[in-house]
């Protein structure tokens, strides 16, 4: 009867919630102020980094004597396309254009199948030197690409590919940091699904490109996003590679542009207005492929 009685008096403790529910508030407020402190900062430097291209944008729609006397401005006073149109019509852009997306498209194949291929060499095939041709390529990475030219421009030079559309390609075909990103992914793939190509007959390469490397879409995502923005913005290797007007590409003729080579005078609209339609091709290219490069960056970590 007395334990009955007392077994009521237990519940009381129940009260003591409150104190838990006030500091579960005032953490609240607090990640909330830095939630919106963190904002503030990242939306500020988001606005630093895209103010000047806002202003590239923006300048390429002004008459000649407002960029000059305003370039930093975002509105117009007077809407015109006057440097868009000299830009087509008294410039060789469209020309430069075409060069730009020849090369850039057929870098950007033969760079996948070539990288992916000496990947899986290294990844998959026993012979001998293996781990020396690794570390070349890797010293190839930490070496900087303009003490490259002028030995490449001999060898262009030399064998008979200067100023020609093969002495521009052949060079950029293969790429030492892609070699080592599909490596790096073909070894994450498990051996057993290799095993059992082999046990139904299939050979190295027709294991290698009908069962690895559809498996290695994400690197190969990676690889096409990298090899079609470097090639785009290449612009030292064909500096040494060509000199004939008829092989300019975008980025020699924008630098022509910003070094006052069509005619004088500081011409801002003009050379921005190259700028921002130069940019346009990679910007879609990003934006096509942004989640795509998020899944493969998951898909590493899980790896």
């Amino acid at each position: 009867m007395t334990d009955t009685a007392q077994a009521p008096a237990a519940a009381p403790p129940a009260p003591a919630a409150p104190a838990p529910r006030g500091r579960r508030r005032r953490f609240t407020r607090n990640t909330v102020v830095a939630q919106v402190l963190l904002y503030v900062m990242l939306a500020a430097l988001a606005l630093v980094y895209i103010y000047p291209f806002l202003v590239q944008v923006a300048t390429s729609f002004k008459s000649e004597q407002e960029a000059a006397s305003n370039p930093i401005s975002l509105l117009p006073q007077t809407f015109t396309v006057a440097a868009y149109e000299r830009l087509f019509v008294n410039s060789d852009f469209p020309l430069w254009f075409l060069n730009s997306a020849i090369v850039t498209v057929l870098v950007t194949l033969g760079r996948v199948f070539f990288v992916s291929l000496a990947g899986y060499a290294l990844a998959r095939l026993t012979f001998r030197g293996r781990a020396a041709v690794f570390a070349m390529v890797v010293s190839v990475m930490a070496v900087p690409a303009v003490v490259l030219l002028i030995p490449r421009f001999l060898v262009l030079k030399q064998i008979g590919l200067y100023d020609s559309y093969a002495g521009m390609i052949l060079p950029l075909l293969v790429d030492a940091a892609g070699v080592f990103i599909m490596k790096n992914f073909f070894e994450s793939i498990p051996v057993s699904v290799e095993e059992q190509a082999r046990i139904d007959g299939a050979g190295a390469f027709r294991v290698f490109w009908s069962v690895v490397l559809p498996m290695a879409r994400p690197a190969l995502i990676t690889i096409i996003i990298l090899s079609f923005q470097g090639s785009w913005n290449e612009l030292n290797h064909f500096i040494v590679s060509t000199q004939s007007p008829e092989l300019t590409t975008l980025t020699k003729g924008v630098a022509s542009l910003a070094s006052g080579q069509l005619s004088s005078g500081t011409q801002y609209p003009l050379k921005l207005a190259a700028a921002a339609l130069m940019t346009i091709p990679v910007a879609v290219m990003f934006f096509i492929f942004q989640k795509r490069i998020m899944n493969t960056s998951e898909g590493a970590v899980k790896g």
